[in-house]
């Protein structure tokens, strides 16, 4: 008798065990393993801005209870310049890793929170790692290397001191550095028509090292001065176009150095100032097309 009252409670703890499982699984992981469940310990490089935005902004809280505290904690590890970061999803929150998987697979979205950060701490590619517990993982490739950075760190610092002055107003210095870029650089048309890749003109190295560039390697190249001269800026982009938005006197202005570049029948350079610290509503005027951004993402 004691036998089979032993069977049958067996039977009725796997039964309970099973109906119930999830709910087991989810008051373990929340009373008994949390304590394990610790994110990576945020360290900044040189390079991290102290910024935020409307879209996103630094962070301490990685254990993400919404989307947003997701989109804040990609935003803030690319922005910190590590390569590996490990962080947990909040355990009441149910639909966490769908929202990181979202997320994670779309380049658009990816692409928008990289445009906030320092461009030697942008990424040429990340992946999102996923494991038991709602365990996120990020490993992030940098697009500039060591070296890269370095040539380029002597090449701007030496054009600050040739052609910059304590004189100047910073509109003065933002266009002294815009024009410059401009009369040294050109647009690669080989890669940008044929996908002819000769130079790294989708970064800055392109632009002020090499003398190509594509949109990227114009917009970065301007960045770097920005970042320079302590002007808060950021990267903002199209479907197939990107430049600089900038905050100066209180206001923020679109910067277009590609635009301002243009291309010509007969391959004369050509220094312009169309897109030199304008309005959106001037950029609209201008260009209806190219420059149509989401004032979801770059609201400011």
């Amino acid at each position: 008798m004691k036998r089979i009252v032993f069977i049958l409670i067996i039977i009725l703890v796997f039964f309970v065990t099973f109906h119930y499982k999830e709910d087991i699984i989810s008051y373990y992981n929340k009373y008994f393993i949390k304590n394990d469940r610790v994110a990576t310990t945020l360290v900044k490089n040189g390079n991290y801005r102290d910024y935020n935005f409307n879209y996103v902004s630094n962070t301490t809280n990685f254990t993400p209870k919404n989307k947003q505290d997701i989109l804040n904690i990609y935003y803030t590890v690319i922005n910190s310049g590590m390569s590996n970061f490990t962080f947990y999803c909040d355990t009441d929150y149910t639909n966490c890793i769908d929202d990181v998987k979202n997320i994670a697979n779309s380049q658009v979205t990816i692409s928008n929170i990289n445009n906030f950060v320092h461009p030697y701490n942008g990424f040429k590619d990340l992946e999102t790692g996923f494991g038991e517990n709602g365990k996120i993982t990020l490993k992030i490739n940098r697009n500039y290397t060591e070296d890269m950075k370095i040539i380029l760190d002597y090449k701007i610092d030496d054009i600050i001191k040739k052609y910059i002055n304590d004189d100047m107003t910073t509109r003065e210095k933002i266009k002294t550095i815009h024009d410059y870029i401009i009369n040294n650089t050109k647009y690669d048309q080989a890669r940008s028509d044929k996908n002819i890749i000769n130079y790294k003109s989708d970064t800055a190295y392109g632009a002020l090292i090499e003398g190509y560039a594509l949109c990227g390697g114009y917009t970065d190249s301007m960045m770097l001065f920005l970042e320079k001269f302590g002007i808060k800026s950021y990267r903002i982009s199209s479907d197939n176009h990107i430049w600089n938005y900038v905050y100066l006197d209180n206001n923020w202005y679109n910067l277009d150095l590609t635009w301002d570049d243009p291309i010509t029948s007969d391959g004369k350079d050509i220094l312009e100032d169309n897109f030199f610290l304008i309005s959106d509503s001037k950029l609209l005027e201008l260009d209806t097309k190219e420059h149509m951004f989401d004032k979801t993402v770059y609201s400011e």
